[in-house]
This record gives C-alpha cells, structure tokens and sequence, in this order.
C-alpha cells in the first residue's frame, strides 16, 4: 500500500457540523480507556476522544466516499478505504486492526523474525479481557450513524473494518493519553506535514498550543482532555487531519465542564 502525499481541500456532504454530539458514548470511550489504563478518565476527556475519534472516522468515510463516487456508487466496498488510504497518507490510522482484516492481508507485508523465519500472521486472541479487536463491533452504531451523515451505506465488510480502526484507533489514544499523564506532558514531538508540489502547505499551528500541550497541568491520576489533545498529536501527524481534530475536540458541547470531573 503506497500512501500519497495529502491533498488539501475536501468534498462531499457533511452534515455534522463541529458542535454536534459525536457518536461514540462517553461510556463507550471510557470502556475503552479501562481496557488500557487504570487512570480516571473525566468525563471531558471521554468527550474530547470521542470527538477525535470522530473526526478521523468521518475524513476516512469522505474520503471512501469520493473513490466510490467516481464508480457511481453510494455503498462503500473495502476496496474504497484502500483507495482513500493510498490517496491521503494522514489517513492511515489504527493501523493495529490491519493485522486483523481480511481487507489488508497482503498488503501489510510479509514478516520475518531476526533468523529469517517467517512470522505468521496473528491469530484471534482466546483472552476474555476485551481489546481493540475483540471489541471492535461496540462501534458499530457510531459507524452507522457516520456513514448516513455522508449520505452512504457500506457493506458489512466495510463497517467491520471502520469499527476495528476506529477501536484500535481509540485504544492506542488511550496509552497515549495515560501516558501523557505519567511522563507530565508530550516529551517526544514532532511535526510532518505533506504536501502535493506546487500547492500551499496548510497552515501551522500555533506555537503556543504546542507549548501547552507539552506541558501538562493537573494531578497524576486523572487523565484529563488537555491529555487526550496532547496524545492526539501523537497519533495524528501534523496536517490538515490533525488540526481539525484539534479545533473540533475543543469544541465539542462535553468539554464546558472543564478538564477534570469527580466520579
């Protein structure tokens, strides 16, 4: 799978504005931190993740959207999320779950260990303790919902693999998150930002946000949406992606009641 450099820009409907609610439950989300980390997780900062997670789910669907719109179709197959990943390299998230779909078996690559051996591939895990994968189908509604916002539908295959990217997505924003908190703030930054030759490189943000996330406030149990933003610019390398995601986790309706909740 050869990812491209992302193109600014985007089509196509959206009917959820920023404000709306995302939908995934802060339930949800916080079923999924406890899966990851013993921390506690307020509730802004169920809210904050689940807002990223949306507004990563929702640039995937688009961008499936648009290469089935030029087969003339509205349900979207697996092979339209390869072709948004091999258009916009910003879009290649959750990448644990590929290991696991049908949809990326061979294009993942073959594995050897260091004498040469090859690697199979992993096998469904036996553990009761739910994970991204085993718990991937909790997202199915939220899926759902995002895929009638772009005015299509999606066949199963497809739906099963949005849930697996959005769970192992979430899950790995999770660790991020717990620790963000555990290190005090982001200690490890970095900003790739692509481009295609000859187009406006999209604007940077702001100095003085990423000073703030580096630097993380608040006491070392709770993992507060400061944490989840700061982890979210671990996950999503700079671009037009993670900006929005940004702008749109700050302000989702959940974050009024500020960083920190009591249980």
């Amino acid at each position: 799978m050869t990812a491209q450099p992302a193109r600014p820009g985007r089509g196509g409907p959206r009917t959820a504005s920023v404000m709306d609610v995302p939908p995934f439950k802060p339930s949800l989300v916080k079923a999924v931190f406890r899966d990851v980390t013993s921390l506690h997780v307020s509730r802004s900062a169920a809210w904050a993740a689940a807002s990223v997670t949306r507004t990563v789910l929702t640039e995937i669907i688009d961008g499936a959207r648009r290469a089935a719109a030029e087969e003339a179709r509205k349900k979207l197959i697996p092979g339209d999320l390869l072709s948004a990943i091999d258009r916009n390299a910003e879009l290649e998230v959750g990448t644990k779950w590929y290991d696991h779909s049908a949809t990326f078996r061979g294009l993942t690559g073959v594995l050897y260990d260091a004498a040469g051996v090859l690697v199979p591939s992993r096998k469904r895990s036996g553990s009761r303790k739910p994970s991204a994968v085993v718990g991937a189908h909790r997202f199915e509604a939220g899926v759902r919902k995002l895929l009638r916002s772009q005015g299509v539908t999606a066949v199963p295959a497809m739906v099963r693999d949005l849930d697996g990217i959005a769970s192992a997505f979430l899950t790995d924003l999770a660790r991020d998150a717990a620790m963000v908190v555990r290190e005090g703030g982001v200690t490890r930054f970095g900003t790739v930002t692509l481009v295609m030759p000859g187009e406006p490189a999209p604007p940077p943000f702001p100095g003085d946000s990423h000073r703030a996330l580096s630097r993380r406030k608040g006491d070392g149990r709770t993992i507060g949406s400061d944490d989840v933003l700061a982890a979210t610019t671990i996950q999503l390398f700079g671009g037009n992606l993670r900006q929005r995601a940004l702008t749109e986790a700050r302000e989702v309706p959940g974050r009024a009641g500020g960083s920190r909740s009591r249980r």
